[in-house]
């Protein structure tokens, strides 16, 4: 079994300059930081706020989130992220935006690559609960679930 035709598991750059932000603070910034995304996680485009089924909730995160992504055509498969949460739950909110910051845009088969304990790397699992970031955990688990589920992998085309 060869893996040369797959990606190894890598963070995209726009995802690791948020890490290494996160990682030249002290607890008390990275707390600030983390804010500072959820303040600028995006709205939803009409077409999903007026249409919260075609969103997926993710029940490990403790306030309501919910998220979908979009997968554009072949052959890079650019992805497009959408969340949704209240304004009163910022770590959430904060978590929403980093992965909307470091993912958005990017090829499938990058997101599809990103390693999972991305969320560790924030260096916040001395000021989060462990079940906050499990949340955070499952935001990306979802993410690569619904990537994955849009994209055929190649070479199982007819």
């Amino acid at each position: 079994m060869s893996t040369t035709s797959s990606t190894p598991s890598t963070v995209p750059a726009q995802l690791q300059e948020i890490v290494e932000d996160f990682q030249a603070l002290s607890e008390p910034e990275r707390l600030e930081l983390l804010l500072e995304f959820s303040r600028s996680l995006p709205p939803l485009p009409a077409r999903l706020a007026d249409h919260p089924e075609l969103l997926e909730q993710v029940v490990e995160c403790q306030s309501p989130l919910f998220l979908t992504v979009e997968v554009g055509d072949a052959p890079e498969h650019l992805v497009e992220l959408f969340f949704s949460a209240p304004p009163e739950a910022p770590t959430t909110r904060g978590f929403a935006g980093v992965l909307h910051e470091g993912l958005n845009g990017l090829p499938a088969e990058v997101i599809l690559a990103v390693p999972a304990d991305v969320p560790d790397r924030l260096g916040l699992t001395r000021a989060i609960t462990p079940l906050r970031m499990r949340g955070m955990s499952a935001m990306l688990g979802r993410i690569k679930r619904q990537v994955a589920g849009l994209v055929a992998p190649t070479g199982t085309e007819a």
